[in-house]
């Protein structure tokens, strides 16, 4: 399937590993000009120069800046005025029983999950007016749908995305700009692998087995009963950005294994 996603401009926050870093590695080869983001310059630089080594002859560029501030999205618009696609995958998360959960943890979490994505979009969709043509899709989760009592202050930023999304989509209604939300499921990103291999290395086992323990106990319903993987996420959230993807508008997109026991 022709995406028609040749010489669109892309940008893709918090694009160094993970999810990210897949999806964007999935614009890079549908020919999209992708500009990748993170918080150190070590970490942009790298994700730039594996992409580049990978598909040589992509239009690849790296921007660092903490978008979990006004400031940070300034310097980040300031060397990036236009895009046509803007992919708000930043996310932090962070198991803490509710009672020690600060009030600055839930401005942390709100500031970088939620404002990141809306002070991008607000700088953007003029453009995408302009030009009406534009796609902005917010990676989501399913713990927008079911709270993980473990990190609370994460699943509301979670269903924030999903309400703003779909109240962008609103405004937008009639144009060429669509603005969906992707929910993936439990995912082998980085942070997920890293912890899941400490935990195996702490009691002396492999880490299929802590994979396996956490679905039967933390998520017995998925169907998949294993962790996606990143690329899986990309496919969708690539699909989204695509032309073909046009009358898909306003919606929130499970790719999350069938954790979510609902039938829409």
């Amino acid at each position: 399937m022709e995406l028609g996603l040749k010489g669109k401009r892309a940008l893709v926050t918090g694009s160094t590993a993970g999810i990210g870093f897949a999806t964007a590695r999935a614009l890079v080869a549908e020919g999209a000009h992708v500009t990748v983001n993170g918080r150190t310059q070590a970490r942009v630089d790298g994700a730039v120069d594996a992409l580049r080594r990978e598909l040589p002859d992509a239009t690849i560029t790296g921007i660092t800046a903490d978008l979990s501030s006004r400031e940070g999205c300034d310097t980040l618009t300031g060397q990036l005025p236009e895009i046509d696609v803007l992919v708000n995958n930043l996310g932090i998360f962070e198991p803490k029983p509710f009672e020690q959960i600060r009030d600055e943890d839930w401005i942390r979490f709100f500031e970088t999950n939620v404002l990141s994505g809306v002070r991008l979009s607000r700088h953007y969709v003029p453009g995408m007016r302009t030009r009406n043509w534009g796609r902005i899709v917010f990676v989501s989760s399913e713990s927008a749908l079911q709270i993980p009592a473990e990190m609370i202050h994460y699943g509301m930023t979670k269903t924030a995305q999903l309400a703003v999304a779909r109240g962008l989509a609103e405004t937008l209604a009639g144009t060429g700009i669509t603005v969906n939300s992707v929910l993936p499921g439990p995912t082998a990103s980085e942070g997920v692998g890293g912890f899941v291999a400490q935990l195996a290395a702490s009691r002396g086992v492999d880490a299929s087995v802590i994979e396996h323990e956490f679905f039967a106990t933390a998520r017995p319903s998925s169907l998949l009963q294993r962790f996606t993987t990143p690329d899986e996420i990309a496919a969708m959230i690539t699909y989204v950005c695509s032309a073909p993807a046009s009358a898909t508008t306003g919606a929130a997109l499970r790719v999350d294994g069938g954790v979510v026991r609902a039938i829409a």
